[in-house]
């Protein structure tokens, strides 16, 4: 489905639809589909998502979702995504970072490098968002771990696909 669809919306097929998805069962790559597909259900903003997941991929270094991520963001450019995105790499300082969203970040970012998080990363978390919520954000760092791992370890980088949504 993703060699059919890749190339008539984009141009090309996605190196991971290349790489990891053709040599595998497709239960592979339906799997893949229902992780994006069940973030449909989260509770959190899909602005909050976008931004937790880019964080991950750019902790764990996959060049390739750090570039997907970001096209498909400003893609669906919703209010100031694209701003935020910008200033992602200096979250903990910029004045468009609320503190909520400072306390997300700081806690993906902290079970993604460390695989762990401290009482008071948690405590920090936990003032902002509900149980729910709370388990949505980690559920972002686990799917989004699995894209990254998996990307990183075929050593599938970039395929410019920001660049991409830039110019049209």
């Amino acid at each position: 489905m993703g060699y059919a669809y890749s190339p008539r919306e984009y141009g090309r097929v996605f190196s991971p639809l290349n790489v990891f998805c053709a040599p595998m069962p497709t239960a592979f790559t339906r799997f893949y589909g229902k992780i994006s597909g069940l973030d449909k259900k989260l509770r959190l903003p899909q602005s909050t998502v976008k931004l937790l997941r880019e964080q991950v991929a750019t902790v764990n270094g996959c060049l390739y979702c750090i570039d997907a991520n970001r096209a498909a963001a400003l893609t669906k450019s919703e209010e100031n995504l694209s701003e935020l995105l910008e200033e992602l790499h200096r979250y903990d300082t910029s004045p468009l970072f609320t503190p909520e969203l400072r306390a997300a970040l700081d806690y993906a970012s902290e079970l993604a490098r460390d695989k762990r998080v401290s009482p008071s990363t948690f405590a920090a978390l936990s003032t902002h968002y509900n149980e729910r919520e709370i388990c949505d954000i980690v559920w972002v760092v686990a799917s989004e771990h699995i894209y990254n791992i998996n990307n990183i370890g075929l050593n599938i980088g970039s395929d410019g696909l920001c660049q991409t949504s830039k110019e049209s």
